[in-house]
C-alpha cells in the first residue's frame, strides 16, 4: 500500500539518506549526492513548516517502507504557478509509485490554489521525461523568469489546472 505524507521530524533521516544517494540526485546536478548535516535538515524542515501550505514536502512510503520524497511550491510571482519535484530510491523506480505520488502532489497543489504546476527535468533524464507525459505535462518554452539550474540542460513541461 503507497501512502504519502506530509514529511515530519522523524522523516529526516530518511530525507538526508535520499539526497545523499548519488543515483538519486545526478540528474540535478549531485552526482556524488548532497551531503546534508543534520542541523541543515532541521533548518530545512524549519522553513517547509514555516512555509507550508504554499509549500509542501512529503515522504512517500511502500508498505511502510521509504521510497522518496515528492514536493510542490506555489509562486504567486509567477500567477500561481507551482513548481514539483519527485526522487525516489532505485528500488522504487519502475513500479507506478512516482505516477501515483507525483499525482498526489500535483493534487494538492491545484486544491491550494495552485494555477499550473510545472517540471523541468533533465533532457538526459528519459523515464522522468515518459513519466510527466503520461501525467499530461506538456513541453512549454521555458518562462523567461525562471531561471535554468547551472550546468543542467532542462525541459520545461507544465500541466494547467483541469
Amino acid at each position: 500500500m503507497l501512502s504519502v505524507l506530509e514529511t515530519n521530524e522523524k522523516n529526516l533521516a530518511n530525507v538526508q539518506r535520499l539526497w545523499a544517494d548519488g543515483d538519486v540526485m545526478k540528474f540535478v546536478g549531485f552526482p556524488d549526492g548532497l551531503q546534508q548535516t543534520d542541523e541543515d535538515m532541521a533548518c530545512w524542515y524549519r522553513w517547509i513548516v514555516a512555509s507550508r501550505p504554499r509549500l509542501n514536502h512529503y515522504s512517500v512510503f511502500e508498505d511502510g517502507i521509504y521510497c522518496g520524497e515528492t514536493f510542490y511550491e506555489i509562486d504567486e510571482n509567477r500567477g500561481g504557478s507551482a513548481a514539483l519535484d519527485i526522487k525516489l530510491f532505485p528500488f522504487a523506480r519502475g513500479r507506478g509509485i512516482a505516477a501515483r505520488a507525483l499525482s498526489f502532489a500535483i493534487e494538492e497543489a491545484f486544491c491550494r490554489g495552485a494555477s499550473s504546476v510545472w517540471v523541468d527535468p533533465n533532457v538526459w533524464d528519459e523515464k522522468a521525461i515518459r513519466l510527466y507525459e503520461r501525467l499530461g505535462f506538456i513541453r512549454k518554452p521555458r518562462p523567461e523568469d525562471l531561471r535554468e539550474t547551472e550546468g543542467i540542460t532542462a525541459i520545461y513541461m507544465e500541466k494547467t489546472r483541469p
